[in-house]
């Protein structure tokens, strides 16, 4: 694959806030790139940066190699979804559609005919005839994403399309986004708040916090192997300890906490005597009736509260300290379901924890 938008030295202000602090990124061709941070964090300015709807202070914006900075949104390849699809609600679903087609002055015939294939690709062919106020929420937005398509632009960018559709229509609309991505293979650059929805859609997801990239990966990465706390703490669940190497061996280290010791997988960077942050993610975690001595870690704790998720349970479980974790056990076939006030045995292996510098 090769480049197709390259952001350089990228910094942008709105008076005393740092919206942008020297973003460098290229996004490859047919990607599909999650921009994934909380409110605040850059993400839409460096969206609308590629669009041409704000300006960098400094630095430069590349597309397909060459330096659109100064060009204005129209002459760039690129369309945009918005959270709000802002149809024209005197204009029908058609309509709609063929809007930037008949600016372009397109001839009426090519207009018909990409406006029924984008209808098919969306999943609304027989709704051509309808106003926006007899579409549901999650049928708007598909002709938002039609809209944007039909102009066949090089770059789709997508601003927390899904945001203000209820959670089941959000889901299936994910499938959708993700269906309409493989058959076109267009570059998507999709940004969002939501860590589960950028782990499920996105090819990579970079996150950002504070006008900068905390971390850059694939999504199996960014959530097996955070590099930092904070991108740990914002991508899933996990279980934090606090504490100080006290021994390093390769990528191998034992860190001591108040309570109790922890061997885990070390990080780039991680120097005996160090104080740190340890992450475990709930589901790598076992529940024991029994001691296990053919384990890394083991801890003795107390479950304080059950909850059930139909295909897994989460325990809330009170360890030594007085620390409560949530642990998270996948539902099996006659796996026992413990109720609160069992004492058990919490395991887990050196590699399904990692070390991270605070």
């Amino acid at each position: 694959m090769s480049e197709i938008v390259t952001f350089k030295n990228i910094n942008k202000r709105f008076g005393e806030v740092v919206a942008l602090n020297d973003i460098n990124l290229d996004v490859q061709a047919g990607e599909f790139l999650s921009l994934l941070g909380p409110s605040g964090c850059g993400k839409t300015t460096l969206l609308r940066t590629c669009a041409g709807l704000e300006t960098p202070d400094t630095g430069q914006v590349f597309l397909e190699g060459k330096d659109v900075t100064e060009q204005p949104p129209y002459h760039r390849p690129v369309n945009m979804v918005f959270q709000r699809w802002a149809l024209f609600p005197h204009k029908t679903v058609a309509e709609n559609i063929a809007f930037g087609l008949a600016l372009k002055k397109v001839p009426t015939s090519e207009i018909k005919k990409r406006v029924k294939a984008m209808l098919d690709l969306v999943k609304m062919d027989g709704y051509q005839d309808r106003y926006p106020k007899q579409l549901s929420g999650g049928q708007a937005q598909r002709i938002a994403v039609a809209r944007a398509l039909v102009l066949q632009p090089k770059v789709l960018l997508l601003d927390e399309p899904l945001g203000s559709l209820d959670l089941k229509l959000r889901k299936e609309m994910q499938i959708e986004l993700i269906n309409i991505h493989n058959r076109l293979g267009m570059t998507f650059i999709y940004v969002t708040h939501d860590q589960e929805e950028a782990l499920t859609m996105s090819n990579r997801v970079v996150v950002m916090n504070s006008g900068r990239i905390i971390q850059d990966g694939a999504p199996a990465e960014i959530y097996q192997r955070p590099n930092s706390v904070f991108a740990a703490q914002f991508i899933g669940e996990g279980i934090f300890f606090r504490g100080r190497v006290i021994e390093l061996d390769r990528k191998i280290c034992r860190v001591e906490t108040a309570h109790f010791q922890i061997i885990c997988a070390s990080s780039p960077g991680i120097t005996i005597s160090q104080e740190i942050t340890v992450c475990i993610r709930p589901e790598r975690v076992r529940i024991n009736c029994l001691p296990n001595a053919n384990t890394d870690n083991q801890i003795d704790g107390q479950i304080t509260n059950t909850i059930f998720k139909g295909p897994a349970v989460h325990y809330q479980v009170e360890i030594p300290g007085g620390q409560t974790i949530t642990v998270q056990q996948n539902l099996e076939q006659d796996m026992p379901l413990y109720t609160s006030q069992s004492v058990l045995h919490l395991t887990w292996s050196a590699e399904n924890s990692i070390a991270l510098a605070n």
